[in-house]
């Protein structure tokens, strides 16, 4: 069993609820299975075999945010997120995979223009009027069985996305270092603006900046329990990243920084792969890492003063480390006025795709974190990962609230 090899880290839970405080899907339901010690007392009896595998699994393991939040609030740190993996791979293994995750993990993600064209054709789809039909025939439960809800979450898609604005390939800057600018899925897809001001960002830091050709760094499939088609898509990836004529890679999705800084966990150490991997890991950069270090000075822009809030990704602060940087980028800048966000490192329940499956989860959790954003009263919410952009994008639209969400790259460039 690729769990039982755990059983050691399983049984260091010692049940003391501590858990219970910080996870954001017990304090929505309040239900012990939705919580860490519930989900590792379920792994203990698998392996155990007081339990068999079988489909009734399947909400418990995969209804996880994977925020880490019960980690850090656990005396004896039991890793309850790198657990849920495992035990969400053995799963389909041992029960089943779906023909749709198939189709997208390992012939869509690992060539990024198939991935834009599909982006393509559920924006005209939204634009026609064709999902509403598709919706009504029942087509679209194939893509989750709670998709004809999530499918409100985007409103519009970008008219273009960054790739079709700008092709791969070296543009000068003036700063010192050789930047590899890897483009994360939903950086390119839904937050081009975004992707822009990274660019612009980069050339100021970097003697080059390269757009990298990569495809989609492996964070989905390996949170669906695919870790052979992530692999896939890592080794894809470092035939790039693995080049020489890079100081750092830079990407500004927390959540594929996170993830790439992690490639050296999906191969094992006699993996010719392995090297390859740490190497790329040890020049991987958020950008927010990446301006903090260099002491890079944000434009200071111009205009009346707003007050911004800034909401953590799980990938940025629990994943990464990544606290006070943001906060001293937003802070230095003098048309912004700073409040902190009750509960800033709260998953905001986007959780890449969480809501396609668990809807009324979702948004149960967007919600706590929509009450604390209007208690700020900002007129601005920043972060740095293009799922919490979107997730936080419409939980602002359902409240109505006067506050515009934003990347932070967007508030660095003149």
């Amino acid at each position: 069993m690729e769990i039982e090899k755990h059983y050691d880290e399983i049984a260091r839970c010692n049940r003391c609820g501590f858990c219970q405080v910080a996870c954001p899907v017990f304090r929505s339901t309040g239900h012990e299975a939705g919580v860490a010690r519930g989900r590792l007392a379920l792994l203990r009896a698998l392996i155990e075999k007081r339990i068999e595998w079988n489909r009734e699994l399947e909400e418990p393991l995969f209804t996880c945010l994977l925020c880490g939040a019960c980690t850090a609030n656990c005396f004896p740190a039991v890793a309850t997120a790198d657990l849920m993996l495992d035990a969400r791979s053995e799963y389909l293994d041992r029960v089943g995979r779906s023909k749709l995750h198939k189709l997208l993990f390992r012939h869509i993600l690992p060539h990024p223009r198939r991935l834009r064209l599909a982006a393509r054709a559920v924006a005209i789809g939204k634009r026609s009027g064709l999902s509403n039909l598709a919706q009504a025939l029942g087509l679209l439960r194939i893509f989750g069985r709670d998709f004809p809800r999530a499918a409100e979450i985007v409103e519009r898609f970008p008219e273009k996305t960054f790739r079709e604005e700008v092709k791969p390939g070296v543009v000068r800057g003036t700063g010192d270092l050789r930047i590899g600018y890897f483009v994360g899925c939903g950086t390119d897809i839904m937050c081009p603006v975004a992707a822009r001001a990274t660019l612009r960002i980069l050339r100021k830091l970097g003697r080059t900046v390269r757009v990298l050709e990569n495809c989609c760094c492996g964070l989905p499939p390996v949170t669906y329990g695919d870790r052979t088609a992530a692999r896939a898509l890592a080794e894809k990836n470092l035939a790039i990243l693995a080049e020489d004529e890079f100081d750092v890679i830079v990407t500004d999705c927390s959540s594929c920084a996170a993830f790439l800084k992690k490639y050296p966990t999906l191969f094992d150490e006699d993996d010719p792969r392995h090297e390859a991997a740490k190497a790329c890991a040890q020049r991987m950069r958020d950008l927010v890492e990446l301006v903090a270090s260099t002491g890079g000075s944000p434009s200071a822009g111009q205009g009346e003063k707003v007050v911004a809030t800034y909401h953590d990704p799980c990938h940025a602060s629990r994943g990464q480390g990544l606290v006070r940087q943001p906060r001293e980028i937003l802070r230095s800048l003098p048309v912004l006025e700073y409040r902190e966000l009750p509960e800033a490192d709260w998953c905001c329940g986007g959780a890449g795709s969480y809501a396609l499956y668990h809807y009324d989860l979702s948004r149960q959790v967007l919600d706590r974190k929509m009450d604390h954003v209007a208690r700020t009263g900002a007129n601005l919410l920043v972060t740095s990962c293009p799922a919490c952009i979107i997730h936080l994008t419409f939980g602002v639209r359902q409240r109505g609230l006067p506050v515009r969400v934003c990347h932070i790259s967007e508030l660095m460039v003149d």
